[in-house]
């Protein structure tokens, strides 16, 4: 294959709403550049990016592929991303690699909610944009809307370089910046380039001097140019609309027919001569601050995007070539590992099909197979000169369920599988909750949960059962209490003998030390899973010998992991043992904790104990109009408002949740919003359960 150098790679992602056509016009851009005989189809299954077996039954995207065409000397990699925000990983992921971001709109329906929660991610991450609107061709197709749309959601820095007229009943598209027509067979394809006809000409004339005056606002010899002679041509017109995308402060508008292939070669045009390339783009900051300089002649580093386990290669590895050149065999050290890893395969991928290379240069976009221990967000980068480039970050779980396998004998494969689905896509979390004896998976939703369930099914023969999880209350004590108990047990010879008194109080920060004891030693503990335990010994006369302290301590520890009211742990308690007996012969270590555990659990019950559940800091960003139901719902589910601000055209709510009453919001808040609101949660501190609630919990633990 031939080898391009730096300035003719261009990496272009194509994200958009779900049904925006983003598969299509990537199949379309192959075909016009003969790399493809023939196009395939979405609904025939046969397209180059949609290539997996789940995507083909689902008929959506689910994984961002890479693949790559050829126009006019320049190479166009492409990363056809899913338009589901179940999925949003593979999009971020993407983004992080891509030099420009094309977003495709629905004609029919202009920017939609996926468009919406994928803007947020490109704003921050302020990588250049443009905007193609799709299907001129069909009946229910509105430009204008679509482009109002546009400019509701990125402001007024929008700028029209075509847009779709109809002449003699041919689908035609004006091109602002060449002043150009191009009319279309039915069929698409090929266009007449034609001069642009009288009754458009005003139009035309009135959006090229818009374009002229924006595209001179972003370079100052532009500005200078455009004040001497009142206009710019078309060479220099380009330079300043590439500065404004690059400022992330100009966002060109397309159209195409991406189905019957109308406009795509003019936009592969554009791409090729205006979108930056890797080494046009600002240097990045590695982790250690340092400038990463996107040179051909700098060491290598190679930056690790994704990660995909495939039956029948393995570990598939993609990455980003940030600096220098890799060639085949290469040996590069892993930052995060240390380990040296060599590139004996070496590949730029078409969908599922590998195309064998030497080489990559600076910008580009490969694959490789096999690596021992690299996994997505790490560094590769030259023996001598090692680096770490800033990880992807990827959004919280908003999706939480209890995974188990239905036959016992699949319990390690499927910890396997589920350490390879992590692997392959980060935003699905796995966890082991102790207390709820509960595997968890965490993710984006219950679509992202169904389609791991197929995977797990039919990529890795498991079959599984989803629960919901248990919460992990705590439980603690509002009062004192004195309890004491015998432990007496004879079954000929040496017997059991312990008695233990003790009294047990709230602990909390900065309580005074206890009155009324004659305190030997104290010992403070702070508990694995929260909160203290003060243990006092307080022991006079040697009623109990000290030895026997420590086994007291283990009995109350052993109630404080399975808690006498619920089973949960117990936190944030004092215990002053401060009397007790016992038998120079039937006295030991085990009788003394039993002695300890039931005089520790009887003061407890007696002491007004209380459960606590945990609670988050939740964040809701939701459109302005929308803010009233979403408010309502989170008062159903005794969430405290804190605070709201405004972000555009959203409103951030910012409140404090039970966890408890969190179980499928994600799935509420999509149907409640028609998926417009995202939310956020971190785990926020354990408040004190209604006493309703915690009645209701109580007997049902009985």
């Amino acid at each position: 294959m031939k080898v391009y150098d730096d300035k003719h790679i261009k990496n272009v992602v194509f994200v958009g709403a779900h049904n925006s056509g983003k598969t299509t016009l990537a199949e379309t851009m192959l075909f016009e550049a003969n790399l493809i005989n023939r196009r395939g189809s979405v609904e025939n299954k046969n397209t180059v990016s949609d290539y997996h077996e789940i995507e083909q039954e689902k008929g959506n995207s689910v994984y961002a592929t890479p693949l790559h065409t050829e126009w006019r000397n320049y190479k166009i990699n492409i990363i056809d991303t899913p338009g589901l925000d179940d999925f949003i990983g593979e999009v971020i992921s993407s983004i992080k690699v891509a030099d420009t971001i094309l977003t495709i709109i629905n004609g029919q329906q202009g920017v939609e909610v996926g468009t919406e929660i994928i803007w947020n991610y490109i704003d921050r991450y302020r990588k250049p944009t443009l905007f193609v609107i799709n299907q001129i061709d069909h009946p229910a197709f509105n430009f204008e809307e679509s482009l109002k749309s546009i400019s509701n959601l990125v402001g007024n820095n929008t700028v029209q370089i075509q847009y779709p007229v109809m002449i003699d009943g041919a689908h035609c598209i004006i091109d602002i910046l060449k002043m150009r027509m191009y009319k279309f067979p039915p069929q698409g394809g090929k266009p007449e380039k034609l001069e642009i006809p009288k009754d458009q000409k005003e139009k035309a004339d009135f959006l090229h001097n818009e374009l002229v005056e924006k595209a001179a606002e972003n370079d100052e010899e532009l500005m200078e140019l455009f004040f001497d002679k009142g206009s710019l041509d078309e060479n220099e017109m380009r330079k300043g609309i590439k500065a404004g995308m690059m400022n992330h402060e100009l966002f060109p508008v397309f159209c195409v027919s991406a189905l019957n292939d109308m406009g795509s070669g003019r936009l592969m045009g554009f791409i090729d001569n205006v979108a930056p390339a890797a080494t046009d783009m600002d240097a990045e900051q590695s982790m250690d601050g340092k400038e990463l300089i996107p040179e051909k002649e700098a060491p290598t580093a190679l930056f690790v995007f994704k990660t995909v386990h495939q039956p029948n290669l393995g570990q598939v590895t993609f990455f980003k070539v940030k600096r220098g050149e890799v060639k085949l065999n290469d040996k590069l050290v892993n930052s995060r590992t240390g380990e040296t890893e060599t590139l004996n395969q070496l590949f730029i991928m078409d969908g599922k099909e590998r195309i064998p290379v030497s080489r990559l240069t600076v910008g580009d976009i490969g694959a490789t197979l096999k690596l021992k221990d690299t996994e997505t967000n790490d560094t590769l980068s030259e023996v001598g000169s090692e680096l770490s480039i800033k990880p992807i970050k990827y959004p919280q779980p908003r999706y939480h369920k209890a995974i188990s396998a239905i036959n016992n004998k699949d319990e390690e494969k499927l910890s396997e599988a589920l350490k390879k689905i992590h692997s392959q896509d980060p935003t699905v979390e796995i966890s082991y909750s102790k207390e709820g004896r509960q595997l968890i998976i965490a993710c984006q939703g219950e679509l992202h949960l169904a389609i791991l369930e197929w995977i797990l099914l039919n990529i890795y023969g498991v079959e599984v059962s989803f629960q919901k999880p248990k919460i992990a209350f705590r439980e603690t004590i509002q009062r004192s209490a004195n309890a004491n108990y015998r432990h007496k047990k004879q079954s000929g010879g040496s017997g059991q003998f312990a008695q233990v008194h003790m009294k047990i109080e709230p602990w909390f920060e900065g309580i005074t030390e206890p009155e009324g004891f004659n305190i030997r030693g104290k010992e403070e503990i702070d508990l694995p899973w929260g909160g203290k335990l003060v243990f006092y010994n307080c022991i006079v006369g040697g009623a109990i010998d000290q030895r026997y302290l420590p086994s007291i301590l283990k009995g109350i520890l052993e109630v404080m992991e399975e808690g006498p009211l619920t089973g949960s742990y117990c936190r944030d308690v004092r215990v002053m043992v401060y009397d007790g007996k016992m038998h120079s012969v039937d006295s030991n270590d085990i009788s003394f904790k039993i002695a300890g555990a039931h005089a520790f659990k009887e003061a407890f019950l007696h002491a007004n104990p209380k459960l606590l559940e945990p609670t988050v800091e939740l964040t809701v960003k939701v459109p302005e109009e929308m803010v009233g139901n979403v408010m309502t719902d989170l008062q159903s589910r005794r969430a405290i408002i804190q605070g709201i601000e405004s972000d555009g055209n959203y409103q951030v709510l910012k409140c404090v949740a039970p966890e408890a009453e969190l179980h499928g919001y994600s799935t509420d808040l999509r149907s409640l919003t028609q998926g417009r609101a995202t939310f956020t949660s971190i785990f926020s501190s354990y408040q004190p359960v209604p006493v309703n609630v915690q009645k209701e919990l109580v007997n049902l633990e009985i």
